[in-house]
């Protein structure tokens, strides 16, 4: 496997830590390892043993970050929905599989020749699953082609999504979510709207028009792929903004209903698309228009498989992996997880599917020392309910990666508690923002229904590193609180 020789390593290490790892058993409160730790112990004791925590599953493990010995642990074995703390092993599996250095790929090329302005022949647009792929990369694609002297083109405009294969969405994702940023359809070809790289998406911006009229709608980027259903209605300065855009599940028909007031901001939103191949190619269609080339009328916009014959025109490459880190991981990017799972299936089993993907990251945790039959997962994501991990694993996995040449890259990825700067603090940047916590926590963050996650490193008052996970599922409410009260026990302890 690709990974073998760091995960060789890192078992060497574990083993070298065996004797120091202390034993815990399997209640739901213990004893800290040492003096040192009791304030905590009985700080933390005491927020497990309220009852609000009794009809939870709930599972939290801490450990010295110098030696990976547990110093703290609640039900630590219970296995309980990670959410996007999932997201810790994707990035750390993908880290070792494909390298800091990975960037992903899309060529522009043509099956044929050029005389006097006519590309007589089709092109290609073919894709690696780029979630940074923007308007502006389709337009410098345009702006090689008329460079060229190409002003009109014979044959097809071809989508090339075949990197991957033809499952859009992970089985975790209800149908009632698939309209939502956080449950884009993954394709071989897709297309972000903006630098938060929310790949087959489209932004929708709702503002007010004058009084009665319907409000104003802007798509970014402007593409003919949607249609906008617009039964909004513009109402006086003062009135409740109740405005709502949703997709049609099944369709592209965005519908856009409600008031709004004016003087209001109105409202934005990212929607997904329906088949994001073709929205990246009705984008790029139109920049090619937008450089004064046009196609034939019996020309055709299709998917299609790039033919042998076929010669490179132009390229675009991402960023490297590692600066990937922080978009994916800051923002918590759902879109990006998935879109690397079939990366990591491909590059290792040359088929870009959910099942290689996965199966990678199972490889992956088996050679790094974890217990891989104690991770379950259908996703890479989190977004599922039936993924389950236990917070003693979650933890182990945080405490291996210290070990890895590619550790700078996962922890500068991951959000910094109370960092007003999105792509610093990121999913933390509005909490633990206190000047003794500010800056102390480098966590991932996970939410889904009834189900709140915090895991990563914190640096206490002594200066010590600390690694924690905490998750919790079943509640009623809300458990950032409980979950930022744990966090701050750990920073002043």
């Amino acid at each position: 496997m690709i990974f073998r020789k760091t995960a060789m390593v890192l078992l060497t290490i574990v083993l070298s830590f065996a004797a120091v790892f202390t034993v815990i058993p399997e209640d739901s409160m213990v004893q800290a390892s040492s003096r040192n730790y009791q304030s905590m112990e009985k700080s933390l004791n005491a927020i497990m043993n309220d009852s609000s925590m009794k009809s939870v599953n709930s599972s939290i493990t801490v450990r010295k970050a110098s030696t990976g010995e547990i110093i703290y642990q609640s039900n630590g074995m219970n296995k309980v929905t990670p959410a996007s703390t999932l997201k810790l092993l994707t990035s750390a599996a993908a880290l070792e599989t494909l390298g800091e250095g990975y960037r992903f790929r899309t060529d522009l090329l043509t099956d044929g020749s050029i005389s006097k302005g006519v590309l007589k022949g089709n092109i290609y647009l073919r894709g690696q699953g780029d979630p940074t792929l923007l308007k502006s990369d389709l337009d410098q694609f345009a702006a090689n082609l008329a460079k060229m002297g190409v002003k009109q083109i014979t044959g097809n405009l071809i989508g090339d999504d075949t990197w991957f294969d033809s499952v859009k969405l992970s089985p975790g994702i209800d149908k009632n979510d698939e309209t939502y940023y956080y449950a884009a359809q993954i394709a071989g070809l897709t297309l972000s709207p903006n630098t938060d790289y929310d790949a087959g998406t489209v932004i929708v911006n709702a503002q007010p028009a004058k009084n009665g009229y319907k409000a104003k709608v802007t798509l970014t980027p402007d593409n003919s792929i949607v249609t906008v259903v617009n039964k909004s209605k513009t109402v006086p300065k003062g009135y409740k903004n109740t405005l709502s855009i949703k997709r049609q599940q099944g369709t592209n028909n965005i519908v856009i209903t409600g008031n709004v007031p004016v003087g209001s901001a109105g409202s934005k939103q990212w929607v997904t698309v329906s088949n994001p191949t073709a929205y990246t190619l009705d984008v790029f269609k139109k920049s090619l228009a937008s450089k004064g080339i046009k196609f034939t009328s019996s020309s055709k916009t299709i998917r299609g498989q790039v033919p042998l014959n076929a010669k490179v025109i132009a390229s675009k490459q991402s960023m490297p992996l590692k600066n990937l880190m922080k978009p994916f991981m800051k923002l918590s990017n759902n879109t990006h997880a998935e879109i690397l799972a079939k990366t990591m299936g491909r590059q290792v089993y040359g088929e870009g599917s959910w099942d290689t993907g996965l199966r990678v990251m199972r490889e992956y945790a088996q050679l790094s020392g974890l217990n891989d039959s104690e991770w379950l997962f259908e996703d890479a994501s989190g977004i599922s309910h039936n993924n389950k991990v236990s917070s003693e694993q979650l933890s182990e996995l945080l405490f291996l990666v210290r070990f890895a040449p590619w550790y700078g890259s996962f922890v500068q990825g991951l959000p910094i508690s109370g960092m007003s700067d999105r792509m610093v603090g990121g999913t933390l940047k509005n909490r633990l923002t206190g000047a003794s916590i500010k800056g102390k926590v480098t966590a991932k963050t996970g939410s889904l229904n009834n189900v709140n996650s915090l895991a990563g490193y914190v640096q206490n008052k002594h200066g010590e590193t600390l690694i924690f996970t905490v998750l919790i599922q079943g509640q009623s409410k809300t458990a950032i609180p409980i979950i930022d009260r744990i966090a701050t026990i750990l920073v002043n302890s």
